[in-house]
């Protein structure tokens, strides 16, 4: 117990007493070792490492900087999703790509609306917060902002007054709609990620579009509806299939999709995966992709160059929004800069010519 004691003791000072340097040298091996030679440094740690210096408190650092060296990630998914959806691990791929080059702590917290998400978001020690992707009525968002810490919103075009990174998805959308139209397809049907947090799976009707508190699809959606109207199809008409962007819900949407009369010619997916499930459909129905049936998506994850036919697809840059928000949170001063990401419509195999009905 005393020999316990004795090691907790250890102080930077008795440190650098004992190799010969300054107290601000020894803080350098362990807070900035890029101020050192590799040899200075290595010698310290391994004089610490003999006199049995854990190393700084954290509580100390952060009291005494001000800083935690950690942010947040708050997003409306579970956890397994961060892990398992492809855009999702793009995205924090830029995100962790930041954090490992200021060596920063990285903290996520899937909100799924749980008390317990609230709590970790209320209680997180934590330099800011990056919000992904939240509905409007989201409470984990309420609770992020009266922290009143440093926040950068990603794909949350409804949240002013904070700096944002994102993408024109309304344009973006616009792009898909146009080409699948400039083929001469009349019959075109819509999978949409949800416009709600209900989990409904099912057609949209007027009354759900109105009430979505999901902005990125309601945004997605506009822009459909931008090039739709404009080739003087009543958007009406259109069957609009909601579901959660999951590969097993998409097939058993697009199943339903393709059993209409008259069958659509052309699926817009909000997605990469949706895009993906409605081809897996299209295959156990007999419907060759483009022949009887263009499919485009949304994201340009890998799956969609690496499936065949590879996939035609709104190509955004998913690393990108991650390094950028990262960036911007944990620049020396947060400003309410808006950053806007060009998109590109990327033609591959599932799409083509209307067939003839």
């Amino acid at each position: 117990m005393e020999h316990d004691k004795a090691r907790k003791s250890i102080k930077l000072q008795d440190i650098a007493q004992a190799v010969g340097v300054s107290r601000t040298t020894v803080s350098n091996a362990f807070n900035r070792p890029d101020q050192l030679s590799p040899e200075l440094r290595d010698k310290i740690l391994e004089a610490a490492k003999e006199m049995g210096y854990p190393g700084p408190n954290p509580m100390a650092r952060m009291l005494r900087t001000g800083q935690t060296g950690a942010i947040g990630l708050v997003f409306g998914e579970s956890l397994p999703y961060a892990f398992n959806d492809l855009a999702a691990i793009a995205f924090l791929r830029g995100v962790s790509r930041v954090c490992e080059r200021v060596k920063a702590s990285l903290l996520i917290v899937p909100t799924l609306e749980s008390n317990a998400a609230q709590k970790t978001i209320e209680q997180a020690t934590v330099d800011g917060f990056i919000i992904y992707n939240l509905p409007d009525d989201s409470e984990a968002l309420v609770r992020v902002l009266e922290r009143q810490l440093p926040v950068v919103a990603v794909d949350q075009p409804s949240l002013k007054d904070v700096p944002s990174v994102g993408i024109d998805d309304r344009q973006a959308a616009r792009k898909a709609a146009t080409h699948l139209l400039s083929l001469h397809h009349k019959q075109i049907a819509i999978m949409a990620m949800e416009l709600q947090s209900d989990l409904y799976v099912g057609l949209v009707d007027s009354q759900r579009l109105e009430h979505s508190t999901h902005q990125i699809t309601k945004l997605r959606l506009q822009g459909y509806r931008d090039a739709i109207e404009e080739a003087r199809i009543d958007f009406s008409q259109v069957p609009i299939y909601e579901c959660r962007n999951d590969e097993n819900h998409a097939r058993e949407v697009a199943m339903t999709l393709l059993q209409r009369h008259p069958r659509p010619t052309a699926i817009l997916a909000m997605s990469d995966i949706l895009a993906f499930g409605a081809l897996r459909s299209a295959q156990q129905m007999s419907l060759k992709v483009p022949e009887d049936l263009s499919i485009v998506g949304f994201d340009d994850i890998p799956i969609a160059w690496q499936i065949r036919p590879r996939l035609t697809t709104v190509q955004q840059p998913l690393v990108e929004k991650g390094v950028l928000a990262a960036e911007l949170l944990l620049s020396k001063s947060v400003t309410k800069t808006s950053k806007v990401l060009g998109t590109r419509l990327v033609v591959r195999e599932s799409s083509g010519t209307a067939p003839a009905l």
